[in-house]
């Protein structure tokens, strides 16, 4: 088991909506001997190709080779987390360090409930969002099938949100959101006030 962090956030958000550009913001800003971003989908996308004797790199990148084995790769990781809720929670923490960590990719109820239930209250769930067309302009398109999967809408409904970030492509909104959130988590790395 990692070491115990100081605080997770889980971010989650349809498909183009900016999840890993809030979280690389946010890192950036902290620094990466401070801050780490976690991806749940790369043990999936790394025992999927192996599995499958894929190119694991590629399925990490935001290339139409990921697009198509996405729905495949989502049946195999809904298989692997039916037989074990935790299975990708447990691998992806392994080994971490850092005081802060952001899971990026956070699709489904079970995983906000492994983290939870490991971390209790360090964990806060932020969920990004995006207008359709803002996601249109970033080259999102609706497929059947993952667009409507668990993946993408498990978290639609059932969970409280901590913080919700809108990421429309407003640059000084998002930049105040963040302002906030940052401050959120510098207070996270403070001593707790002696009693």
């Amino acid at each position: 088991m990692a070491p115990f962090p100081r605080l997770i956030l889980l971010f989650s958000g349809k498909r183009k909506s900016g999840k890993d550009f809030v979280a690389e913001e946010l890192q950036s800003r902290l620094g990466p001997d401070v801050c780490t971003i976690l991806r749940l989908s790369g043990p999936l996308k790394e025992q999927y190709a192996r599995e499958y004797g894929l190119d694991f790199e590629r399925l990490l990148d935001a290339s139409n080779y990921k697009e198509t084995y996405r729905e495949d790769m989502i049946r195999w990781g809904e298989e692997k987390r039916r037989t074990d809720p935790g299975f990708f929670c447990r691998i992806v923490v392994e080994g971490v360090v850092q005081p802060i960590w952001l899971v990026s990719d956070t699709r489904r109820l079970s995983d906000v409930e492994w983290f939870r239930d490991v971390y209790g209250d360090l964990v806060k769930v932020v969920r990004i969002v995006a207008m359709e067309e803002t996601r249109k302009r970033r080259d999102w398109v609706f497929v059947t099938g993952i667009d409507d999967a668990e993946s993408e809408c498990g978290l639609d409904q059932g969970v409280a949100f901590d913080w919700v970030i809108t990421n429309d492509g407003d640059q000084l909104s998002l930049e105040a959101q963040l302002e906030k959130l940052l401050q959120f988590i510098q207070d996270s790395l403070q001593p707790p006030p002696n009693i």
